[in-house]
């Protein structure tokens, strides 16, 4: 038999490859006019950033450096790059921060490869973070500052699109236990080194520091002590009942110990309430779990052990006098009330609201506050919707609580007291555009949309 014919005759043998299934491929194909969508709309909203407030050589190549590195990451190594952006959570002193770079280059090639599936996610964040989304629109038809309106915008549909994608990615345990550990980590180091910084003066230790007061790499400290709260809470319930980290008893507890002095350096009035609130809460829950009397006992033994600890230090750096001073009324506190209160006036006047990111404007001082900031800006409706969100979101906390329902190995006692208290510092802290009170409330609805 020649050659040809011995051709033939295997292609006959061989099996027929596999059709594709039209449906699969009518999806690849959506999936990739989306990924190439959000790629445009990203590539333009930061082209109309840098033009109208013009970074310096470096920041402009420190950028190009940073989404080139991520784009590489997210194609070949896609589990390294999702741990790169958690790290960087921990960086966000201006915006778009180097971690939103990494999470919209991931978003953007999981919308193209298909691995950004919004079915994964259960449809009530979705409903409701897209009505949300809609009055922010409607609010912002006839702003008076659009430059504002649609950076500020453009900020709280990333953030909120970045809390679906990591919602649909926490599907494993691995998936869990690789954000959780990063996130720990990061929060750690930066805890650790802006403690330092107040007691020893290292070369540029002015960087984590600001007026007497622990901030990291935030903009602020009213931000950079909230951030510690959730790991810190993890790590609690993971000392009473360790099923996600493998780490040693003793590790967890001094990040522990690490995290809570973030949070009482960072001389937030309300992340202290933050943390208080949660540990409150965690001991709550457990006290009604089987053995809850135990696992209470322990909770509070563990807390009390921090909190000898922690006045150990502040005793030691000499700064007592200073935490009693910040845990008083302070005189910029009227000033802030009276704002907050201007957004009723607000509301009552402009039915759908000022819109996105005009409160500064019109108050002349920030809105320390997300609800005051959404009554305001998206007026009753926006309002309404942003509770229904946020409420709904501890709904389905306080039920993955009751029935024990842990996301995949990250505790629902802990993921409970951190949204609690998040949704309480919510009042005196705008925290709408907090990167992780989106990754914290993606972990809830991860733990939700659980079949088991």
């Amino acid at each position: 038999m020649d050659y040809a014919a011995r051709a033939a005759s295997a292609a006959s043998a061989a099996p027929a490859a596999p059709a594709r299934d039209p449906r699969a491929l009518v999806m690849s194909g959506l999936g990739l006019l989306a990924g190439a969508a959000a790629l445009i709309a990203f590539a333009m909203v930061l082209t109309l950033l840098l033009y109208r407030n013009p970074p310096s050589s470096l920041i402009l190549v420190g950028f190009a450096v940073v989404l080139l590195g991520a784009l590489l990451l997210a194609l070949f190594a896609h589990n390294t790059a999702i741990a790169v952006g958690v790290i960087l959570l921990a960086a966000v002193r201006f915006e778009p921060a180097p971690t939103d770079v990494v999470f919209a280059v991931l978003m953007v090639v999981g919308l193209a490869t298909g691995r950004f599936r919004f079915r994964r996610v259960t449809p009530g964040p979705i409903l409701l973070l897209g009505a949300f989304l809609a009055f922010n629109l409607v609010s912002a038809i006839d702003v008076g500052d659009p430059r504002r309106a649609l950076q500020f915008l453009s900020i709280t549909v990333y953030v909120g699109v970045l809390g679906l994608w990591l919602a649909s990615h926490v599907t494993s345990s691995p998936a869990a236990t690789r954000i959780v550990r990063w996130y720990v980590i990061a929060a750690v180091a930066s805890a650790v080194l802006s403690t330092l910084a107040l007691v020893a003066p290292f070369p540029g230790h002015d960087l984590f520091t600001r007026i007497g007061r622990a901030e990291g790499l935030f903009k602020e400290s009213n931000v950079f002590g909230p951030f510690f709260v959730p790991p810190a809470l993890i790590m609690l319930e993971e000392l009473l009942t360790p099923r996600l980290l493998s780490w040693r008893r003793l590790t967890k507890l001094l990040c522990f110990l690490a995290l809570t002095l973030g949070v009482l350096f960072s001389y937030s009035r309300a992340a202290w309430l933050n943390l208080v609130v949660g540990l409150v809460v965690m001991v709550v829950v457990f006290s009604f779990r089987r053995g809850g009397g135990r696992h209470a006992v322990r909770a509070l033994a563990l807390v009390l052990t921090a909190a000898i600890a922690v006045g150990a230090v502040v005793t030691f750096t000499g700064s007592v006098s200073f935490l009693e001073q910040r845990a008083r009324v302070q005189t910029y506190d009227s000033g802030r009330f009276a704002g907050q209160s201007e957004s009723i006036r607000w509301a009552t006047e402009y039915p759908f609201g000022i819109g996105p990111g005009q409160f500064e404007r019109n108050a002349q001082i920030a809105a320390h506050s997300m609800y005051a900031r959404a009554l305001a800006e998206e007026g009753l409706p926006g309002l309404v919707t942003l509770l229904a969100l946020m409420l709904g979101t501890f709904y389905w906390a306080t039920r993955n609580a009751v029935l024990g329902r842990d996301t995949y190995g990250i505790g629902s006692a802990a993921l409970l007291g951190a949204w609690t208290g998040v949704l309480l510092n919510g009042f005196f802290v705008d925290t709408l555009h907090w990167r992780h009170l989106w990754l914290l409330a993606a972990l809830i609805w991860a733990g939700s949309a659980r079949r088991v």
